[in-house]
Parts: C-alpha cells; sequence; structure tokens
C-alpha cells in the first residue's frame, strides 16, 4: 500500500469525486468547498490511496492580535478499512510540517475523552504534549 498525500488546491480538488467511506461525515458541498480552496488560511491535507480519498485532515491558520499565528487542526478522517496504518499520524505529521513552514509556533486539536482511537493516533505523533482535559461548549445557530 502506497498512500500519496496530496495538499487540497483548485488543481487537487478533483479528487474529491473519489471518496471512500466516512472520511467526510457528509457529501462534498461545492460552493463550500470552493470557498475553503479561496481562503489561503484554509488547509486541508489528503490521503490518497491509488485514486480514492482514504483520509483527510483540515486545519485553519488562526490569527490573533497578540499571538503568533497558530493552526488549529479542525477534523482528521481516515476510511474504516484503512485505520490502524499510521494514516492519521502521518497527516498530522504532515500538518505540522506545513504550519512550522508557515510560521505556526504551535498546532493544537481537541478531541472527545471516548475517542480512544484519536487518542491513540495523536500520541504516536513525536514531540506533543500529553493531552489535557477541557470543556466543550456548543452553540448550534440553526
Amino acid at each position: 500500500m502506497t498512500i500519496d498525500y496530496v495538499l487540497l488546491d483548485a488543481k487537487e480538488a478533483r479528487r474529491l469525486d473519489k471518496l471512500a467511506p466516512e472520511v467526510f461525515d457528509g457529501p462534498v458541498d461545492e460552493a463550500q468547498l470552493a470557498a475553503f480552496i479561496a481562503d489561503s488560511r484554509h488547509l486541508m491535507i489528503l490521503a490518497v490511496d491509488d485514486d480514492t480519498v482514504v483520509g483527510m485532515l483540515s486545519a485553519v491558520e488562526y490569527l490573533h492580535p497578540d499571538k503568533a499565528p497558530q493552526m488549529w487542526i479542525n477534523e482528521v478522517g481516515v476510511t474504516p478499512a484503512h485505520r490502524r496504518r499510521g494514516i492519521g499520524r502521518k497527516l498530522v505529521e504532515s500538518l505540522l510540517e506545513l504550519a512550522k513552514a508557515r510560521g505556526c509556533t504551535v498546532a493544537w486539536l481537541g478531541t472527545e475523552p471516548d475517542n480512544i482511537a484519536a487518542q491513540r493516533c495523536y500520541d504516536r505523533v513525536p514531540n506533543g504534549k500529553p493531552a489535557e482535559p477541557f470543556l466543550f461548549y456548543e452553540w448550534p445557530l440553526e
């Protein structure tokens, strides 16, 4: 198995036409995809096996007036048939390299306390600090 890791841009967007199950939560919306690609601070790395996207990581370069740029990892998804092969870890490592090259001083993400698979993945990424519990608030706006 050879997995290619590709930064999503307008040229690579065609790859999203061939998605393995459960990489995304739902179908790709063309308008949202175009807006995502048009915003240089929104990043996505695709894991591609043959011509099929089997994993993805989405992130946002976060700016704040009193801090250096940071990278917030929004989501990591790998199709069930390709899990436990290091793809999620490699996606995170690839993003960390990209974040450093963009001048970010830290990258971070959150996951649910009961998401053991994600925790195992993130624990394997070198130089990470141990997880810290935090509270998550959500306000549905629909």
